[in-house]
């Protein structure tokens, strides 16, 4: 090889300029040339170099020259392309296309039967060509003789004895038989009488025979002789008829090869395949009718994924890109764009189809918006995540508001194929804003696939906004009227519990998922169940980690006073739900007015603050006021601690007025609308508003009646254990509520006495123990609220 490629410099030292590079030498067939693979040196292009040493093949330089000869003059696309020749004493060199002998890929057995039979109908029309419009013959028709370019078409040389039968003195008469191993293809007229008798049988004989030949060798791998012609062996049967005629023993019994190829393009024929007539109407594909568009359409659905890769990167891709662009080639095209994308290296699809998929996306079509965003998939890992999130998807977002369900619905989907190429700020900025939008759409198949969006990017969401948008978006699907909508977001739930933390999961989560453990569809309630058990497990864990309270540990001194009045009560003393609760309701209000007093030196308790000044409203005790506001305004003035922010419940924070601290209570919303039990209705929205509007911020109305509520109860059950004292509700002889009576004129009662006392240090007059009336109350002027208090 070394010695081939320094003699090949040598002569060309000594001969004309010739501007191709030598590369590494081909192994072809037997035959007069080397092949060897080559460079153009002004860019660098491939090429292939035939190189025929005239020293060493004297005898055989009349057909060397007639091959360049023919090659230089013979025109047709399945002709080797010829760039440039040379010919000197020593050499001859052909610089052609880049090509590679057939042979390799029958060895190899790499080509499909649809291939071949395409490279086959594409020889046909060569040889057509030859016989009939230049009326000549090839004489060497083999594999040998056959090539593929780089685009995978096959090409025919061996033009060493092709001669125009109008040449009386054509050199396939006197060389035909000095063509390396003619005697395995030479057609047996020819061998039993000699070349001559090809003047007396009709032009398109031999080459009839030699293609018969190579069909049989395509499909088996190889020629043997004479006694395999006819032979169908893996040859496909539809072929079986028109190719025994083709190697008919008798010359003028034989079909042209013409013949063969009208026969095979015929309705069914062995030619008629969709393979064929894409490589036949690609070229013009612009210029179709529509009924002609639709048909070769419809031929590209059915293509195979065993087509020629080469040409279909090379000759079809850039006009089905140009079809799909500029042409009205629609998704159909586009969708074989795809499927011969597949076969292209990363380099070759960012220069060949990256381009026009941009493009694309900017059409106003919403066919091909649905087909691009359908095959995103297909090709989102070869394009650059700076072209996916600076030019794909500010085009892609039109798709969010489209007025076309099925383009928004795609849009939704196709996020979770794009998400991995965007930044965190358009994820977190643009991209939220749009999922906003279609987790209301009309269309409730949208709102379900916006909340499985975010389930499925909710880790790449950033810190800041993960929790807020994922609650947000699930406990607003929880409420949807649709079931997998519902199901969707408890699935979804379930599967981002990593991403809250325990005050969400306690205070926002599992709230919103009570409702959907009896809701009307078992799907729904099975799931809720499911997500339930998943965040109870994780506020047990958490729990469990907790410490047993915040509070700091009492006092000797307290301990001896307060420990009978606040400790827990006892079994004995709940012996009903309504024992403990109004037992440790009284031991808070009076450990609560405990707390409310003068120092000894008559300053205010520091656990008021000094700058609140004492107005004559916050001197003021109402002779009549509900439990729960004696109480609220029993805790209201310690100051905030850390407890609480603590997870820990603690008793004054659970019954604090909304107007003394920073803390936002939404009654409807935390307690919704029970009928069931009036006890626990929510005050309505004007209640609301009257009360924190209200000077006296214990102002009773709409307040529950705790004393009637008592009253009631102690009726019930007798010998009952007395009530503490100031929840006595005083009432008149007759059963009215009494009269409340001025602090100015010194009548003050109960626990308002005592607040007096603390606050304006006023001496206390004795005071009336009064007496509860469980009588029950005259229907219609009482509502039994508190309106007494």
């Amino acid at each position: 090889m070394d010695f081939l490629k320094s003699a090949v410099a040598s002569a060309i030292s000594k001969g004309p300029p010739f501007p191709y590079t030598f590369g590494d030498r081909v192994d072809v067939d037997t035959s007069i040339w080397n092949l060897l693979n080559g460079t153009k040196r002004e860019d660098g292009s491939n090429c292939s170099i035939f190189s025929f040493d005239v020293t060493a093949n004297k005898a055989r330089l009349p057909m060397a020259r007639n091959a360049v000869k023919k090659l230089r003059t013979l025109r047709h696309p399945g002709v080797i392309k010829v760039l440039d020749t040379v010919e000197t004493e020593t050499y001859i060199y052909i610089a052609t296309e880049r090509l590679v002998p057939l042979r390799w890929h029958i060895k190899r057995k790499s080509m499909s039967t649809e291939t071949l039979k395409w490279g086959l109908c594409g020889v046909a029309q060569t040889i057509k060509f030859i016989n009939d419009d230049a009326s000549s013959v090839h004489g060497a028709l083999r594999v040998g003789s056959i090539y593929t370019s780089e685009s995978g078409e096959w090409r025919v040389g061996g033009f060493e004895v092709l001669s125009s039968m109008k040449d009386d003195e054509a050199i396939i008469y006197n060389y035909g038989s000095l063509v390396p191993d003619s005697g395995r293809y030479t057609p047996p007229e020819l061998a039993k009488s000699g070349w001559d008798t090809i003047k007396k049988n009709p032009l398109t004989a031999v080459d009839a025979y030699n293609f018969g030949t190579l069909i049989f060798e395509v499909f088996n791998g190889d020629f043997v002789g004479a006694d395999q012609a006819g032979q169908t062996k893996n040859i496909p049967p539809t072929m079986h008829s028109s190719y025994r005629r083709l190697v008919n023993s008798n010359p003028k019994a034989r079909v042209s090869v013409g013949n063969f190829l009208e026969q095979g393009r015929r309705s069914g024929g062995f030619f008629n395949t969709p393979l064929i007539k894409l490589t036949d109407g690609v070229d013009n594909l612009g210029m179709k009718s529509e009924e002609e568009r639709e048909e070769f359409l419809n031929d590209l659905d059915q293509l195979s994924d065993d087509f020629p890769e080469d040409y279909f990167k090379m000759k079809i891709l850039p006009e089905l890109l140009k079809s799909v662009e500029f042409g009205g080639g629609g998704p159909k095209v586009f969708g074989v764009v795809m499927k011969i994308s597949k076969k292209l290296t990363d380099e070759e699809f960012e220069a060949k189809v990256t381009p026009a998929v941009v493009r694309l996306f900017s059409s106003p079509d919403r066919a091909i918006r649905v087909c691009l965003l359908d095959n995103l998939p297909l090709m989102i890992d070869r394009l650059p995540q700076k072209v996916v999130n600076d030019k794909i998807f500010p085009q892609m977002v039109t798709g969010f508001t489209d007025v076309a369900p099925v383009v928004r619905e795609q849009t939704v989907k196709a996020v979770l194929t794009i998400i991995s190429k965007l930044s965190e700020r358009t994820i977190n900025g643009e991209l939220l804003k749009y999922l906003a939008k279609t987790s209301n759409d009309e269309q409730p198949g949208i709102r379900t696939n916006t909340t499985i969006c975010l389930g499925k990017i909710s880790k790449n969401l950033s810190n800041s906004t993960r929790s807020k948008v994922l609650i947000a978006a699930f406990t607003r699907s929880l409420r949807d009227p649709f079931v997998h909508a519902r199901n969707a977001a408890l699935m979804a739930l379930a599967v981002t519990s990593d991403a809250f933390n325990e005050d969400d999961i306690a205070n926002r989560i599992l709230p919103s998922l009570c409702p959907s453990l009896i809701d009307k569809e078992k799907l729904i309630r099975d799931q809720a169940n499911k997500t339930m058990d998943v965040y109870l497990q994780r506020i047990r864990k958490f729990a469990s980690t907790m410490a047993d309270t915040v509070l700091p540990p009492p006092s000797a001194a307290e301990a001896s006073t307060a420990v009978p009045r606040m400790s827990t009560p006892q079994p004995s003393e709940a012996a009903s739900w309504t024992g403990w609760a109004i037992s440790s309701f009284t031991n808070k209000v009076s450990a609560a007015v405990g707390e409310i007093s003068t120092n000894p030196n008559g300053t205010p308790n520091p656990a008021r603050p000094s700058s609140a000044p004492l107005t004559t409203e916050s001197r003021k005790a109402p002779s009549t006021a509900s439990a729960s506001a004696l109480h609220r305004q029993a805790v209201i003035s310690p100051p905030a601690t850390s407890a609480r922010t603590s997870t820990s419940s603690n008793a004054p924070d659970y019954f604090q007025d909304a107007d003394a601290g920073d803390v936002e209570i939404d009654i409807d919303d935390a307690w919704g609308n029970m009928e069931e039990d009036n006890f626990f209705d929510a005050p309505s929205d004007a209640s609301k508003a009257k009360a924190v509007g209200a000077a006296n911020p214990f102002e009773d109305d709409g307040e529950p009646d705790f004393a009637g509520w008592l009253a009631a109860q102690a009726g019930k059950k007798t010998g009952g254990k007395p009530l503490p004292k100031g929840l006595a509700k005083s009432a008149s002889a007759n059963g009215r509520p009494a009269a409340p009576r001025s602090v100015s004129t010194g009548g003050v009662s109960g626990a308002g006495a005592k607040k007096a006392a603390a606050t304006a240090v006023v001496k206390p007059k004795p005071v009336v123990a009064k007496k509860i009336d469980t009588a029950p109350k005259d229907a219609g002027e009482d509502d039994g609220w508190g309106d007494g208090w």
